[in-house]
């Protein structure tokens, strides 16, 4: 069957590779590229080394300098990170991003497989937060009780 007359195919987007202005590239030197996201210097340094991240653009000085893009990537890193995606799989998914709209479905099993470790991983994190709140609890009704008690006490 063939499209519906007069209907366009869909327009594909890779996210992960769209601009994210039409504005001039604002850049940032690396000590502003670390503070805006949240990564030290040493650690932009190593995410380029490992390819985590594409070499920056160099300025006439021959100083790095990042963009509102590179940045956006770096965020998303970061929160690979923070919900414990190896660094083995995140730079699997860096070199598949690469290769742009062609690796979507490997990049989505990749997010899929992750999602359910973090789902496990909240779960888990979830129990352990009952159990402080119920310890909580218990000592609020220790100090409570003995509050009264030392009230009733003074007052005898």
């Amino acid at each position: 069957m063939g499209r519906a007359q007069g209907l366009k195919p869909p327009i594909l987007v890779d996210l992960e590779r769209t601009p994210a202005s039409t504005v001039k590239h604002v850049t940032y030197a690396i000590a502003e590229a670390a503070h805006r996201s949240g990564l030290s210097i040493d650690t932009l340094r190593y995410y380029e080394r490992i390819e985590l991240i594409d070499p920056p653009a160099r300025d006439s000085g021959g100083r790095r300098v990042y963009t509102d893009d590179d940045l956006a990537w770096l965020a998303f890193l970061t929160r690979l990170r923070t919900t414990g995606m190896p660094i083995k799989l995140m730079r699997e998914y860096a070199r598949l991003r690469d290769q742009g709209p062609v690796s979507a479905g490997a990049r989505k099993r990749i997010l899929e497989r992750h999602r359910e470790d973090v789902k496990v991983r909240i779960a888990e994190l979830t129990s352990c937060l009952d159990a402080l709140d119920y310890k909580i609890e218990n000592y609020e009704q220790i100090i409570r009780a003995e509050t009264l008690s030392t009230i009733q006490e003074a007052s005898a």
